[in-house]
């Protein structure tokens, strides 16, 4: 929340909760340190009642982010970068990257730290309990419970200790929340919409059984195109076979290789040669590797199949790269036909 939001009138709290939260409160302090590491982009706790943050910060030593916690607050995090845990009544949540998770401070004060010598980044929407109880009350039953109870003003646990990973969809909302798509005068509009749409997706926990069967199914899917890439990630040179991938998963190769074409586009072999290509470009680049070289580590032999490979992908031949030709191409991850 910017700091120019803070205000001690801004909003009528329960007794109980202005005394708690002192009218100087400002979480501006906590983040002090990072200085444009963190930077407010839409909305403020007190006011609209929802703000959205986003943080980009190498930790020189152990830090510290309890103080940025709102009292009265729940608060999402969608971690892309760097570790750090929550703790609190009722848990510890531990964030890797590329994973989410949530925390709700009453009156007394969460521990967080954030790992020293990384670098983080994350972003982070807090919600004040009246506008989850204003636009979230006719799914009440569906939310987690320490949500509900946050809502009701009740004694609850307050850090759920369950991660989960972001799925490729939900990082790609993270950059457009950095930057929206939209004009400016509909903005207001824009970022409560995706605020509410990240409570919707990440705040509720239906019981398994309500969870309906098309849903589950698309989320068995992505998890395990997301473990697909994964696997190939790590060991371009020498990836599994198909049928490894299978196995590894736990599902038929064919129906692997089917879910894995329509999340992404593109076939499983056709994706692993877009991944050696990105790399071997990011070889190249660095300066320390020949063409051969950069062929090899990410698994070609062959310096002509390597090259073929690589001029249909950038334009150029790799011994030019990265030197821009009027026909080098950006890659592009669209199907082809």
């Amino acid at each position: 929340m910017s700091a120019q939001t803070q205000s001690a009138q801004s909003e009528r709290q329960p007794a109980d909760r202005r005394a708690d939260e002192s009218p100087a409160f400002s979480e501006s302090q906590a983040w002090r340190d990072v200085g444009a590491g963190w930077q407010p982009l839409f909305g403020s706790f007190r006011g609209a009642g929802y703000s959205i943050e986003w943080h980009d910060f190498v930790a020189k030593r152990e830090f510290d982010w309890a103080a940025s916690f709102h009292p009265g607050c729940v608060e999402l995090c969608l971690n892309l970068a760097g570790h750090g845990f929550v703790e609190g009544r009722g848990g510890r949540a531990e964030f890797a990257p590329n994973t989410v998770g949530f925390y709700y401070r009453d009156h007394e004060p969460l521990r967080a730290r954030r790992a020293a010598g990384e670098r983080h980044q994350f972003l982070t929407v807090e919600f004040s309990c009246p506008f989850l109880a204003k636009h979230l009350e006719s799914a009440q039953d569906m939310l987690h419970p320490i949500v509900q109870s946050a809502m009701k003003g009740c004694p609850c646990e307050m850090v759920s200790s369950l991660t989960t990973r972001l799925t490729a969809g939900q990082q790609h909302i993270i950059a457009t929340l950095r930057q929206p798509p939209v004009y400016a005068a509909a903005q207001p509009v824009w970022y409560q919409c995706k605020a509410l749409e990240l409570a919707v997706t990440f705040l509720m926990q239906p019981p398994p059984e309500q969870e309906l069967f098309c849903t589950r199914q698309q989320r068995l899917a992505q998890e395990r195109v997301e473990q697909v890439i994964f696997l190939l990630k790590q060991n371009l040179a020498d990836p599994p076979s198909l049928e490894e991938l299978g196995r590894r998963i736990g599902c038929s190769h064919f129906y692997l290789s089917r879910i894995f074409s329509n999340h992404t586009g593109q076939t499983i072999t056709q994706y692993l040669r877009q991944l050696r290509m990105e790399k071997a470009a990011e070889l190249l680049r660095s300066g320390e590797y020949n063409v051969t070289e950069a062929a090899l580590e990410v698994g070609y032999s062959s310096p002509s199949h390597f090259s073929q490979a690589f001029h249909e992908m950038f334009g150029c031949c790799p011994g030019l790269y990265p030197v821009v030709t009027p026909t080098q191409k950006p890659v592009s991850r669209k199907k082809r036909s």
